[in-house]
């Protein structure tokens, strides 16, 4: 076990234990947490970085951070709504046209929200890994394509589901909206203002991880308890793009999420319309959705607001309270579980009861 920096001292304790449990019970290769509240900033680790050298996980590790991603190409997208660049009520027709059509799919009927929140009813091209595991390379179009080639989860706006595609588009509105490529205008509006050093959305396919990273571990290809682990550091992050491609640090996405809840990167009324929320469907228990970002209800009646991404063999979560005053961040460099915890969802889930619920 590691901690470092300064904090209050009994619920990081907890906090500490549970990472340790983590590695011991769950059998998880490293985890590393990271906390700000009005005591300052806390990080705490257990377990190994890279298991062939032992080398241990540390705050300053850079990770894929998988679906956290939507919550920063939100953040683009509502900037881009609040200058006048684009409205939220825009159809996607009017950005990308012809590009959501076919089997039933109609961009004409889409809002620029719809995609944002989930409500779009757009298909998700991860339904089909199958066949995405057949090509060699991916861009935003040949995702969508495949997400066209099935007809739509329900009519836009009556239904909600969780969908990839809805964040590719998203994606692919800002540079057709900005002229510029979507990995610039997170670096451009997000990463350099708030001084995020070890954050970026890869270009390309490029599979490496820049700076210093933890290994990334996984059993995703195979569901069984005894299955054999991969290696996954490498990938093409291109397959998940706006989705999900991105690399941060625990330190980083604290500071991210401090200044999305904090309301100094978004005007109020984007800042408002980001947290009203429509209720999710088979998704997380006790989970409600805005745009870009979820709201998670803890057993004590405390309510946190964040997002989570998994992207094989790393899990992230990253959740704060309303004002963005007290946060935690989790990553951990393996994608399974043990000991009466699933996955890492629950090891995620008692951190965040145990520093939003002390006492609980």
């Amino acid at each position: 076990m590691a901690e470092f920096g300064s904090g209050s001292g009994g619920g990081r304790r907890a906090v500490q234990r549970l990472l340790d449990r983590a590695v011991v019970e769950a059998g998880l290769p490293g985890i590393v947490a990271a906390v700000r509240d009005g005591d300052g900033e806390w990080s705490g680790s257990a377990g190994v970085a890279d298991t062939a050298t032992g080398r241990a996980r540390h705050p300053d590790d850079r990770f894929r951070i998988g679906s956290a991603t939507k919550m920063v190409v939100a953040a683009v997208v509502l900037q881009l709504a609040g200058e006048g660049v684009l409205g939220l009520d825009d159809p996607v027709e009017r950005w990308l046209p012809g590009v959501v059509r076919g089997h039933g799919h109609d961009g004409a009927l889409v809002a620029v929200r719809q995609l944002l929140d989930h409500t779009s009813g757009v298909h998700s091209y991860t339904e089909d890994m199958d066949r995405l595991s057949r090509f060699p390379a991916y861009t935003p179009q040949l995702l969508v394509e495949l997400a066209m080639d099935h007809p739509p989860d329900f009519p836009p706006g009556t239904g909600w589901r969780y969908s990839q595609t809805n964040y590719v588009l998203a994606g692919m509105i800002v540079e057709r909206a900005t002229g510029r490529a979507l990995e610039g205008e997170i670096d451009r509006r997000i990463a350099r203002p708030l001084g995020l050093e070890g954050t970026y959305l890869p270009v390309g396919g490029d599979p490496t991880i820049r700076g210093p990273h933890a290994r990334h571990y996984t059993k995703m290809t195979d569901p069984a308890p005894d299955a054999a682990v991969h290696d996954a550091t490498e990938l093409d992050p291109s397959m998940f793009w706006a989705a999900g491609g991105m690399v941060s640090t625990t330190g980083d996405l604290l500071r991210f999420l401090a200044a999305l809840l904090g309301g100094r990167l978004l005007g109020p009324a984007e800042q408002q319309r980001m947290v009203r929320t429509v209720p999710t469907v088979d998704w997380i228990a006790d989970s409600a959705y805005g745009l870009g970002i979820s709201a998670l209800a803890l057993p004590c009646g405390t309510t946190v607001w964040g997002m989570g991404g998994a992207l094989f063999g790393s899990w992230t979560y990253a959740y704060g309270s309303p004002d963005g005053a007290h946060l935690v961040v989790l990553n951990t460099n393996g994608d399974w579980g043990g000991g009466g915890w699933a996955d890492p969802i629950g090891v995620f889930t008692d951190v965040l009861r145990a520093e939003f619920c002390p006492g609980r």
